[in-house]
């Protein structure tokens, strides 16, 4: 599913295929007071829990090559609700009147770890991970998702058409000159730069002690 679906649904359901999906990405200074002035504007949140995205890709690295995604994300919500899952193609990244652009081919699955087998069998491996702790608010139309990275700086998503992007980044807040089509690794690469901590977007790059820079409510699942 798309994050705007998300936004404007139930996590993990179902979006047509070969949906347009635009979003930007901002880095959160406060995110209590964000969901805070996100609830002022009018915005409901949607759903709350960890995220787990696995990325596949073939032994030499194709759809890398080609900026290409194919990912098995799973919701596993925090409180009431089941977990879900969904496999998603990704085309590659354009730039769109500054905004992120690319094609979204999706579906919902049973069960994350059975379609990531079904993969396997297909010659696929896992080639990446990424481990999140979500709140996705749907706010003047647009799907606005908080990110909590085990180690990095806390982000906000905003997906929709330009219109409910730009009402979205402005009930956040947050200056729009904030908001970019950057990358996520681009995002990780100025945490490094500006703090000197390695980032961490999985949990298993932790220290065994370590505790994840995530909301209590979170590492506690």
């Amino acid at each position: 599913m798309s994050e705007a679906a998300a936004g404007r649904g139930t996590a993990g359901a179902e979006a047509p295929a070969g949906t347009r999906e635009l979003e930007l990405k901002a880095v959160v200074p406060d995110a209590a007071a964000l969901a805070a002035r996100l609830a002022a504007a009018g915005g409901s949140r949607t759903f709350r829990g960890v995220m787990r995205d696995r990325r596949y890709d073939r032994p030499d690295g194709a759809l890398v090559a080609r900026d290409e995604v194919l990912r098995v994300r799973a919701f596993e919500p925090h409180g009431v609700g089941e977990a879900r899952a969904e496999l998603t193609f990704k085309g590659p990244t354009k730039r769109t009147d500054g905004y992120k652009e690319r094609e979204e081919l999706q579906f919902g699955v049973e069960d994350a770890a059975a379609a990531g087998a079904a993969l396997g069998r297909l010659g696929y491996a896992v080639s990446d991970a990424i481990d999140r702790a979500v709140e996705y608010h749907q706010v003047a139309g647009a799907a606005v998702r908080i990110e909590w990275y085990p180690r990095m700086d806390v982000l906000v998503e905003v997906e929709g058409t330009p219109e409910e992007i730009e009402r979205a980044v402005l009930a956040t807040g947050i200056p729009r000159g904030e908001f970019t089509a950057d990358r996520l690794l681009d995002f990780a690469a100025r945490f490094r730069e500006r703090t000197g901590r390695e980032p961490a977007l999985r949990l298993d790059l932790l220290a065994p002690v370590e505790r994840p820079d995530w909301p209590q409510w979170a590492v506690r699942q």
